[in-house]
């Protein structure tokens, strides 16, 4: 008798690509979010296209390449020329967080790209990661001499006045949700360029898209993007809110239901509950 294999479905893909943070597979993981959009995609040749890349920038380093001529050498090859920068045209196109497609066009938005060349940088052992910076994903990168800060949208290295200018806008918001009391008023720059993990930057990620979606109302798509930031990160309660409420607008009472209750229930003083309450009665027929 033969044996019938049932194909993997592409959120069973992604939940065995994420079930741990040891060796997190960074750009697999975040390339199979495109097949939400084409569940067809071949993930691999996503990877083998940056591993053509990697293999690029590795010929042309010299054999005694320090890490800022290796450095220099891969901003060189990844924005001069391979023109890998900002999709200016359409900067909140849900393609811009599809790996395959930022490969293809070569643009894309920060933390897209930021993917792409952190792998590249890990091939070359320069000691590179991503910064979740309020408003703008950037990367690091630690050498001999000190500390290097990129916007991986177009390499800019960007010093302490550029950093603490980019952070102004967002500093009342970032103090108050941190409960901060600072006599200076001021919050060190150091806090803000802390080291992102990886199941953090593709949280980000998948934000970024489920912001997208809730503009548009593309309830389907958003529903697809908070299955997996359900999986991503199980005891974000408010993602298993927002999926509840996506399932009421899809009109899936029962789903709405359980993942509305679910939050209610892991967050018994959360400010919504009224509402929420109200809510359950209305899809039970209340």
């Amino acid at each position: 008798m033969d044996m019938i294999f049932e194909p993997v479905s592409p959120l069973d893909y992604f939940a065995s690509l994420v079930q741990s943070d040891a060796h997190f597979p960074l750009l697999e993981a975040a390339a199979s979010l495109a097949q939400d959009e084409e569940p067809e995609l071949d993930v691999q040749h996503v990877l083998d296209d940056v591993a053509r890349l990697l293999k690029r920038v590795k010929a042309r380093l010299p054999e005694d390449a320090d890490d800022l001529t290796r450095l220099a050498i891969l901003s060189q090859v990844f924005y001069k020329d391979l023109s890998f920068g900002p999709n200016a045209n359409d900067y909140y196109a849900p393609e811009n967080s599809y790996l395959h497609e930022v490969l293809r066009t070569r643009r894309g938005i920060p933390i897209s790209l930021a993917v792409i060349w952190l792998e590249l940088a890990a091939g070359l052992n320069l000691n590179a990661q991503g910064i979740s910076f309020p408003g703008h994903f950037l990367v690091k990168i630690t050498i001999m001499d000190g500390l290097v800060v990129l916007d991986p949208l177009t390499g800019e290295s960007l010093g302490i006045d550029n950093l603490a200018e980019r952070l102004g806008p967002y500093r009342d918001d970032i103090d108050l949700a941190a409960g901060a009391d600072l006599d200076d008023g001021e919050t060190p720059l150091g806090l803000y360029l802390q080291a992102c993990p990886a199941r953090d930057l593709l949280a980000r990620m998948l934000r970024n898209l489920k912001e997208i979606f809730r503009a548009q109302e593309d309830w389907p798509r958003m529903l697809q993007v908070l299955n997996r930031l359900v999986i991503l990160l199980p005891e974000a309660w408010t993602e298993r809110r927002d999926r509840g409420l996506v399932h009421a607008e899809l009109g899936d009472a029962q789903a709405a239901k359980l993942d509305l209750q679910t939050y209610l229930d892991a967050e018994p003083l959360a400010p919504d509950q009224t509402a929420l309450r109200h809510r359950i009665s209305e899809l039970s027929g209340g």
